[in-house]
């Protein structure tokens, strides 16, 4: 067999294929999932007005490449600084090829992060693991300092410091609390309850947006687009979920906020992308699902 054929054929090389084409395939379905209140969905472009849902499965599938070298370069690897420096570099090198194919818009900038941190980790894990490890593992690795990381801040970064709120940076340094304490839960109750995969799915983006800090909230409404995303979500689960007529209800209350705030819980979509990767890891299903 020639060297080629052994790299392609080696575990390395499989799970790296199998988890690039799961973290894609996980913003796409974020992507796709509707209703989402303010954020871009099968229905339009919600509170954006340079974000479509074509724009933004073109920039799922730039990543995929990157997504793919962070799989390989992280396989069976402690957390040490030499690949969170490598991490690092592959998820900026990412970040480029995403801008470009979006002409400057930001579409994903923040799933860069936590996809990726979480596609590593798998990685680091053997390709599989459960939940709590790989979270654990991405936590150890976020943990770690980037000299070569930028000094500017982003937008998220910059309404986290003035609210003195955390963002995305320490969510994953905490281990994704809002993805392992509410969105994974929610999902699988859920699913006990009889909601179909819509419901569920838009069930665990409300459990999400109950307490988190959105900085793509605060950088739009404030303080009070934050509370008000966060009521009108636990008034959506607190009427029984999206698969009841009363929830639903809810969820186009809040969506309507939202949009009069211009107001969208960006980091929330995120985070949920990021449950429904752990999600899939864990039960093993193909990418394709």
């Amino acid at each position: 067999m020639s060297l080629q054929r052994q790299l392609a054929a080696s575990p390395a090389e499989r799970h790296a294929r199998r988890l690039s084409s799961l973290a894609t395939r996980c913003l796409l379905m974020e992507a796709n999932l509707t209703p989402k209140p303010g954020l871009v969905d099968r229905r339009g472009s919600g509170a954006h007005h340079d974000l479509t849902l074509a724009l933004m499965a073109r920039s799922a599938h730039s990543l995929t490449p990157m997504f793919h070298q962070l799989a390989l370069q992280s396989w069976r690897r402690p957390a040490d600084i030499a690949l969170r420096q490598t991490a690092g570099r592959l998820g900026r090198e990412g970040e480029a090829v995403m801008m470009r194919e979006t002409g400057g818009v930001n579409t994903h900038r923040g799933a860069i992060w936590a996809l990726g941190l979480l596609v590593s980790a798998a990685a680091m894990c053997g390709g599989s693991g459960s939940p709590a490890q790989i979270a654990a593992t991405a936590a150890r690795l976020a943990q770690l300092p980037d000299a070569a990381a930028p000094k500017l801040f982003s937008n998220g970064q910059r309404a986290s410091s003035r609210y003195r709120l955390p963002g995305a940076r320490e969510e994953a340094q905490q281990g994704f609390p809002h993805v392992m304490n509410l969105a994974l839960p929610q999902l699988w109750h859920s699913r006990q309850q009889g909601a179909d995969v819509n419901a569920a799915r838009l069930n665990a983006l409300m459990a999400i947006m109950t307490s988190l800090s959105d900085t793509c909230v605060l950088s739009r409404a404030g303080m009070a687009g934050l509370a008000a995303m966060q009521q009108g979500a636990r008034a959506v689960l607190a009427a029984g979920g999206v698969q009841h007529p009363a929830g639903q209800q809810a969820l186009a209350v809040l969506d309507a906020q939202m949009l009069a705030l211009n107001a969208s819980p960006g980091g929330a979509a995120d985070l949920l992308s990021a449950a429904l990767f752990l999600d899939r890891v864990r039960v093993g299903a193909p990418a394709s699902l």
